[in-house]
């Protein structure tokens, strides 16, 4: 996770932007000539590079959702494909939402996400260019396992669903574990304490399966989905997770304020990055300088300019809502150690 984290102290932005492109997000310029998956596929490609440009100043990470791009067959998938490059060459840090989870080798297969297509040497066998994935826990280390050590071999990262922050996830992730020792099969402490419910528990299970992957962040490449609608646990998930680095979704449309996401930071002011999709790539739809008589070009524009507003905007948002000179005052730390390091 080292990566990343230099990247959000060197930007000063612990935000990520979603790219989850559909037609109801992309000016209808941009779709007036589509009549087929390919042309579609094409028109989520124009539209996520606009977006890309338009806040790779401004945000150090996107997170593409591949389930968007998959609906469109194979043209969905190649789209996917040059979105993720092009977010790279931009500089950005890729987070794949990929959300998989299974066992063994099919496990094993979706694992090449990170470290590439098997038996093939060299950056030919990348053709995801992700650097980080989301994944599902349900299966347990058997559906982890594969994902750490391809993350392992190929400095990437990993982000395991654990407190979600859609409203229905409380069906599952709230539910008491009544002997949760007994159910860990084990006595540390991060996964039994407090609370016993099963997201909490998820979060020892986290924190346990990365404690033998952390950098020179002080973070482990086995981060955790943590969303900012339920603000209730985030001092439990944080002091279960210290040393995790949160994707926090959630944050804006979903109803997750900048408050709440603080609440997920470490008392340092990081630890965390901030996620907003349709706050960023939809805004052209608030913006007043759009309107249905402009050209394909101007649509785009448009949109790019009330991205880029909307990204300073969630920026400045989130700063604010930290403890006051805690970014700064790791920052300052952290150049310390650089200096007496070099």
């Amino acid at each position: 996770m080292d990566r990343l984290a230099t990247a959000i102290e060197k930007m000063h932005s612990p935000c990520v932007v979603g790219l989850d492109p559909r037609p109801e997000v992309i000016p209808r310029q941009v779709l007036e000539d589509v009549s087929s998956a390919e042309s579609l596929a094409e028109a989520y490609a124009d539209f996520s590079r606009v977006i890309i440009d338009a806040v790779s100043d401004i945000v150090p990470a996107v997170k593409p959702q591949i389930a968007m791009y998959e609906a469109l067959g194979p043209a969905g998938i190649s789209a996917y494909c040059r979105t993720t490059r092009y977010a790279q060459e931009r500089g950005l840090y890729v987070i794949g939402d990929i959300k998989r989870g299974d066992i063994g080798s099919t496990a094993q297969a979706y694992a090449a996400h990170l470290s590439g297509i098997p038996g093939i040497s060299g950056q030919g066998a990348d053709v995801w260019h992700e650097d980080a994935v989301t994944v599902n826990p349900y299966l347990g280390i058997d559906g982890i396992r594969p994902f750490i050590e391809a993350a392992e071999r190929n400095d990437k990262d990993i982000f395991v669903l654990c407190r979600t922050s859609n409203p229905s996830s409380a069906q599952l992730q709230d539910l008491d574990i009544k002997d949760a020792k007994e159910a860990a099969g084990t006595a540390d402490a991060r996964i039994v304490q407090g609370p016993a419910t099963v997201g909490m528990y998820v979060a020892g299970l986290i924190a346990q399966w990365g404690e033998e992957h952390c950098g020179a962040s002080g973070y482990s490449r086995v981060g955790a989905v943590v969303g900012a609608t339920h603000i209730q646990d985030a001092a439990g998930f944080r002091s279960r997770m210290p040393h995790t680095m949160f994707l926090v979704p959630g944050y804006g449309v979903q109803g997750g304020t900048a408050a709440d996401a603080a609440a997920l930071f470490n008392a340092d002011g990081t630890g965390a990055v901030i996620n907003s999709s349709r706050g960023i790539i939809a805004a052209w739809k608030k913006d007043p300088q759009y309107s249905p008589s402009l050209t394909r070009g101007q649509a785009l524009d448009c949109a790019a300019a009330s991205a880029h507003r909307a990204a300073a905007a969630m920026r400045a948002d989130i700063i604010g809502s930290l403890k006051p000179g805690s970014m700064e005052a790791h920052t300052a730390v952290s150049h310390n150690h650089q200096k007496k390091g070099s």
